[in-house]
């Protein structure tokens, strides 16, 4: 009963805000620089504004700044800080072998999610035109958007993908080990410095099969299947077919059922995150 309290008071946090701002807009600020413009208008307007924007903003500031973590994350969040896909998968190797790898295993690069590409997406979607690269949607670690994120259509329906993104780690093994504690994060400016050094990529795997309104605003949002984990252990298998080697499983939290923001929406997860090693680049040119 309480998480579903938190959970509500969450959401009137973003809601009641953006109500306000729009109201405060509508009153004072649009009259001021335009008095033909419609009150309608103007309050939606600004309620987009603020809900998809400054807030989500603001809320990114608070957890890279002020509540930044001192653990590997159970799971990305959301532009607006709520929980999103969990953290299920590790691939140690260089930016090029990651490419690589997963162009091999049938995955394309996800496009920048930018205005004009996500304005593509759009007119493929109505023209029932596929778009393999289409953009993803941001989620963030520690404050910090995806580096780099791979799609690839489901095999039983055209309109179904799965997707991971992915964050740069630097990392060091204890006793041998990879741990959780041994992972390390590291500005995304800093990632020039570390571009041809073997890296520890997580990600957060899933399957987007459909649309779904957001609770909070009303946004549309991707619908994805519960069933996290299989996703992860697809892609583990596609690269050990590619030659790379399971390194580490680690537990990084017990096994949990996640109701996210997407009505009727849930993930679940047994908790583990699977690290693979990549071959070198020289390795991988040889097999193809």
């Amino acid at each position: 009963m309480i998480q579903y309290l938190v959970r509500f008071a969450k959401r009137l946090a973003v809601l009641l805000p953006a109500l306000g701002i729009a109201a405060v807009s509508v009153l004072n600020i649009y009259p001021f620089l335009n008095k033909g413009v419609n009150g309608v208008v103007a309050f939606l307007a600004t309620y987009v504004l603020a809900a998809y924007i400054l807030i989500p903003a603001a809320s990114r500031l608070v957890q890279a700044f002020i509540r930044q973590p001192g653990h590997l994350p159970v799971y990305s969040v959301t532009p607006d800080g709520y929980a999103s896909d969990p953290l299920n998968i590790g691939i140690i190797g260089t930016h090029n072998e990651l490419i690589y790898a997963m162009r091999r295993a049938g995955w394309e690069v996800a496009d920048d999610h930018i205005l004009s590409n996500m304005w593509k997406e759009v007119v493929c979607t109505i023209l029932r035109v596929p778009y393999p690269a289409a953009p993803m949607s941001n989620l963030y670690l520690f404050g910090r958007k995806q580096d780099i994120g791979f799609e690839i259509r489901s095999a039983d329906k055209q309109w179904h993908r799965h997707h991971v993104r992915f964050w740069a780690t630097t990392y060091n093994k204890s006793n041998g080990q990879l741990k959780p504690k041994s992972i390390h994060w590291f500005p995304r400016k800093e990632q020039q410095l570390h571009r041809d050094q073997k890296l520890l990529w997580l990600g957060a795997a899933s399957k987007d099969i459909g649309l779904a309104l957001i609770k909070h605003n009303a946004q549309l949002t991707h619908m994805i299947h519960p069933d996290t984990d299989a996703e992860r252990d697809l892609i583990v298998e596609q690269l050990q077919i590619e030659g790379a080697e399971l390194t580490a499983d680690l537990t990084i939290m017990e096994p949990y059922k996640l109701v996210n923001r997407a009505w009727s929406g849930y993930l679940q997860t047994d908790g583990r995150l699977k690290v693979v090693s990549l071959p070198d680049s020289s390795t991988q040119k040889k097999k193809s």
